[in-house]
Formats: structure tokens, C-alpha cells, sequence
């Protein structure tokens, strides 16, 4: 006799436990989306560049060592190679922004 009571009870449960998750479902879907990572610099370029707007350029830090400056110069280059598609002024700046996070520039001093 005590079977049918657990049993009933069991299938309660499930059915109210699947309400819930088919609510939080819901719910999680509705939520708006917001990106956690900002991955690219956004604005336009300064008249002369800085270390700090090269770094946003290539994506590393103002204190970044010569060989993270080379694989993001790399990365960022394949993504915007005149070759590929991808604008000569954008490579220009790319290759401005590696040299300023090189040394090879004095900052503040501009090419052009």
C-alpha cells in the first residue's frame, strides 16, 4: 500500500522540478546579452600615437615584452592584411603601433 503513495509523491516532484527548471530556463533565455570581453579598441586614431593607443591597437599591455608585441602584430596583421582585404591605412598604423611598442619610435614623434 505504501507503494502507490511514494510513487504518486515521486511523480509530483518531477513534475513540479520541471516546472521550475522550464521557468529558469525561460528566464535565462530572456536575459539581455552583454559582452564580457571588449576585444577591440573603439575610436579613432590621435594625431600623434602613444604607447598607450598602441597598446589598445595591438591588444597587449603598455608593459608587454617584445615577444608578446610580435605575436599580437602578427595576429592583428593576418586579420588586416592589404593583401587579405584589409586596409593599407589600418596596416600602416599597425605596423606604427608595433614600432612604438618596440622603441624603434620615439612617442609622440609621428611619421607622417
Amino acid at each position: 500500500m505504501e507503494s502507490p503513495l511514494v510513487l504518486g509523491a515521486t511523480v509530483a516532484a518531477a513534475a513540479w522540478s520541471g516546472r521550475f527548471l522550464i521557468g529558469a530556463w525561460q528566464v535565462f533565455k530572456a536575459r539581455p546579452v552583454v559582452p564580457r570581453v571588449q576585444r577591440f579598441y573603439k575610436g579613432g586614431f590621435e594625431q600623434e600615437m602613444t604607447r598607450r593607443e598602441a597598446a589598445l591597437i595591438l591588444g597587449v599591455r603598455e608593459s608587454a615584452v617584445m615577444e608578446k608585441i610580435k605575436e599580437a602584430h602578427r595576429r592583428v596583421m593576418v586579420a588586416n592584411h592589404p593583401d587579405a582585404g584589409g586596409s593599407h591605412y589600418l596596416a600602416s598604423k599597425i605596423n606604427e603601433a608595433k614600432e612604438v611598442m618596440s622603441g624603434k619610435t620615439k612617442v609622440g614623434a609621428s611619421i607622417f
